[in-house]
């Protein structure tokens, strides 16, 4: 079993600070955001972490997260894998969530209530739980660069959760999150640390 897997949100980005679904449209990161991921990666390389030089690095195929890969340093080693794409938010990309719950007369709720022409809860969830499957058969430290909600969905479904919990693991840009395992179990080792960018 992985003894450690590390995801890393990408850096900000103009959809980001506003509050547009981002899924499939390749917004680019921020100068903040590049920043941000420049100073994850000093972190990453030094202690405790020390440039995980045993981990496998695998990287979302949209430039916001490759872009913070490579700022923070991992570019070179990273793999790119479609699986770690954001939440496909269909008609929904670039609304944000009152717009939609304005055009929609409903309380939305993407966790809940999918999103049309794009993925439904379960979609997103069998998609993360090949992921899972993926990290569980490995026998070495994984670090992932993606993206808010897919992360979100993963941290709960590596916990054994429908992905409506993923509403309550809350992510910020250039952040680190690390799930591993307690007594056996999967757990929650950290969760939206930003203590680099301070």
């Amino acid at each position: 079993m992985a003894a450690r897997i590390l995801l890393v949100r990408h850096g900000e980005t103009e959809w980001s600070t506003t509050g547009q679904h981002t899924g499939t449209t390749d917004v680019p990161l921020l100068d903040a955001g590049r920043r941000d991921a420049e100073r994850l990666g000093r972190r990453l390389y030094g202690p405790p972490w020390d440039g995980l030089s045993g981990a496998e690095v695998r990287t979302s195929p949209l430039s916001r997260a490759r872009d913070t890969c490579d700022l923070a340093g991992f570019g070179d080693r990273a793999v790119t894998w479609d699986a770690l794409r954001e939440w496909d938010y269909g008609a929904y990309e670039g609304l944000t969530t009152k717009h939609i719950r304005e055009r929609t007369g409903t309380d939305w709720l993407i966790w809940r209530d999918g999103a049309p022409e794009g993925e439904s809860p379960a979609a997103i969830a069998s998609r993360v739980d090949g992921i899972v499957e993926w990290v569980r058969s490995a026998d070495r430290d994984v670090l992932f660069f993606a993206h808010g909600h897919v992360l979100r969905v993963l941290g709960a479904r590596w916990l054994g959760q429908e992905t409506y919990f993923g509403h309550c693991l809350t992510l910020s840009p250039a952040s680190l999150s690390v799930l591993g395992w307690a007594y056996g179990k999967p757990a929650v080792e950290r969760w939206n640390d930003t203590g680099h960018l301070g």
